[in-house]
């Protein structure tokens, strides 16, 4: 862990490390969402449903899930393809605001253990969501670093939506962050997702990640496996692994949330917090990195204070 002097110290990689993790937002346009993911139509991931029926059904996850990453020259993407138990209306109605605004969707990130706050706004552009992004422990505001997000629905339509959230820079070089969220009707009235993760980066970013890999990150493998030893599988490590557990975390939470939209208004967060860590629980190896009761407290204390504060 990283003293808060280190944290607060652009100097050292601690402090840029866990928004380079963890800012996944930019929405490149219709053209480069469709370089990374096809067209984005109802038909294309209709098209991905049926390709991956078989893998949904049979693999390590115990889950219908799939999940594919990828390293190119100066950018990361983390692909999770998914089902989840909620009809298709009910994501939609969670997810996906027609008029623009990012309904649920703060409660939605917070249940990450780097955001430790989020704000909804307006601008002349349209709707905003400024996080701010810390380590995986309690921290003052002052000690977390703000960074705002563009909120964009790219397809709003009877049978399927598309939705991103952006942020066009970041530190150390890196650039265009984007997370992207598609979903579908599927079989036996549950909905199918495509959770698109990925971020750019220059000289600087590409060091950050190498001391990144060589210190707190040593040790840490993803979810594709690449092999086996003495009979065990073998996992990927590297950036690869990086960008397969924050992906991974951002459909932890968004389907802990949808686990959660039954209770009420309430209620909903605190249900949706015991959902995301049972499921972290679940791939420990890879994702869980403070205890339980930990975690639990910390995101009470910050739903608190972002209800206090919006």
């Amino acid at each position: 862990m990283l003293e808060a002097r280190e944290w607060r110290s652009p100097k050292r990689a601690g402090f840029w490390l866990p928004i380079v993790l963890l800012a996944a937002f930019l929405q490149f346009g219709r053209e480069a969402f469709a370089e990374s993911s096809g067209v984005p139509s109802a038909a294309s991931l209709r098209s991905s449903y049926e390709r991956l029926a078989p893998k949904l059904r049979n693999n390590a996850f115990n889950r219908p899930l799939y999940l594919e990453s990828k390293e190119r020259s100066n950018e990361l993407e983390g692909d999770i393809y998914a089902l989840v138990t909620q009809p298709f209306p009910v994501v939609n109605g969670t997810l996906n605001d027609p008029s623009g605004k990012p309904t649920n969707w703060c409660e939605v990130l917070l249940l990450h253990l780097n955001v430790k706050y989020c704000r909804s706004g307006q601008d002349a552009k349209g709707s905003t969501l400024t996080l701010n992004l810390g380590r995986k422990m309690e921290q003052p505001m002052e000690d977390t670093h703000p960074v705002e997000f563009r909120y964009r629905v790219l397809a709003s339509e009877k049978d399927y939506f598309a939705t991103s959230l952006s942020a066009p820079h970041g530190p150390l070089s890196t650039r265009d962050y984007r997370i992207i969220l598609e979903a579908i009707p599927a079989d036996n009235n549950q909905t199918f997702i495509h959770l698109t993760y990925a971020y750019g980066f220059g000289m600087s970013g590409k060091m950050a990640m190498k001391g990144y890999l060589s210190t707190m990150g040593r040790g840490k493998i993803g979810f594709t496996q690449v092999g086996t030893q003495d009979g065990q599988p073998e996992y990927i490590t590297g950036v690869r692994a990086v960008v397969e557990r924050n992906a991974m975390r951002y459909y932890v939470a968004i389907d802990s949330y949808l686990n959660a939209v039954s209770a009420r208004r309430e209620e909903r967060f605190e249900k949706a917090l015991k959902s995301c860590i049972d499921t972290l629980e679940q791939y420990a190896t890879q994702l869980q990195e403070v205890n339980r009761a930990s975690y639990l407290q910390m995101k009470r204390n910050e739903y608190k204070r972002m209800q206090e504060k919006n």
